[in-house]
């Protein structure tokens, strides 16, 4: 069945949500973490988003993966695989909003660096994070039950600022 994309304005909440997720990640999972950091528009100060903490986790090793997952299926997360062949595996935690959404990342990951690259951009280029909010707005009105086809095509103004990112990153 078709789940509405439900798009809510900022939260200044959602960062002490993160905190609060971070802590109990880094507890739960102890020395295989390297980082962990709060990706997606709830992580942009002023950005409408779903209700959703997105948080990548790079761990250690690759070979941590396997056991991390166990982890986090023992503490009630939703295993939701690794979508993009990209050695990223996604988790759910369904409770009230906001709810989580993890992924566990090998090191040096590029699908973890890209995320960071965006979301550094936003956060240092309003004018680029109104863009992106309303092109949001305009594709949850065009496809409001269709999650996946909302994320798809916000692919290209993403892949865009990423671009953007990196080339700006290489001129420092």
């Amino acid at each position: 069945m078709p789940t509405l994309v439900e798009l809510v304005p900022h939260d200044p909440n959602w960062k002490q949500c993160f905190a609060a997720a971070e802590m109990a990640l880094r507890t739960l999972l102890g020395t295989r973490v390297v980082s962990v950091d709060h990706i997606g528009s709830t992580a942009i100060p002023g950005m409408i988003a779903k209700p959703v903490i997105d948080i990548d986790i790079t761990l250690s090793s690759s070979t941590e993966i396997q056991a991390a997952s166990a982890e986090l299926v023992g503490a009630g997360y939703e295993p939701r695989g690794n979508r993009y062949n990209d050695g990223v595996w996604a988790f759910l935690l369904r409770t009230t909003s906001p709810q989580f959404r993890l992924y566990l990342c090998p090191p040096a990951n590029r699908t973890h660096e890209n995320r960071m690259l965006f979301r550094n951009y936003l956060r240092q280029h309003d004018e680029t994070a109104a863009t992106y909010s309303s092109l949001k707005r305009q594709l949850v009105d065009q496809f409001a039950y269709d999650g996946d086809r909302y994320t798809a095509e916000k692919s290209q103004f993403v892949l865009e600022i990423v671009k953007t990112a990196r080339e700006n990153a290489k001129l420092l």
